[in-house]
């Protein structure tokens, strides 16, 4: 088994989302045999890890996941922990979401690519 360092990305919305787009960074450890097996376990954890809830204000918060944007291969550490989180204002949350899920199709076409490759 193998370790990665994976970017996931959620969108943060309170309320009726009026408000400056926010994005949540966060860095994670994966183990797996491979890039595409690190790559989907990524994914499913930020799939997991959705979440909604009250804030003070007694308004909904929604955590959404919007996908994995970068993939590392790193040495062992302690898997699914989390060594980094931002969170990212934009005035286009469109723009943004873009780029995330650009950058996760090159994650998955790079690692099929490679496996192309070996045959």
């Amino acid at each position: 088994m193998n370790w990665f360092l994976a970017k996931i990305v959620y969108q943060i919305v309170c309320g009726e989302g009026d408000h400056t787009a926010q994005f949540d960074e966060q860095l994670r450890l994966v183990q797996a045999a491979d890039e595409n097996e690190a790559f989907d376990k990524a994914k499913a954890i930020g799939e997991q890890e959705q979440e909604m809830f009250l804030n003070q204000q007694q308004k909904l918060v929604t955590w959404q996941f919007v996908n994995v944007c970068e993939l590392y291969k790193i040495s062992a550490l302690i898997d699914g922990a989390e060594l980094y989180s931002r969170i990212q204002e934009t005035d286009n949350a469109g723009s943004y979401i873009e780029l995330v899920n650009k950058k996760a199709a090159h994650i998955k076409a790079a690692n099929t690519h490679k496996y192309l490759q070996l045959f």
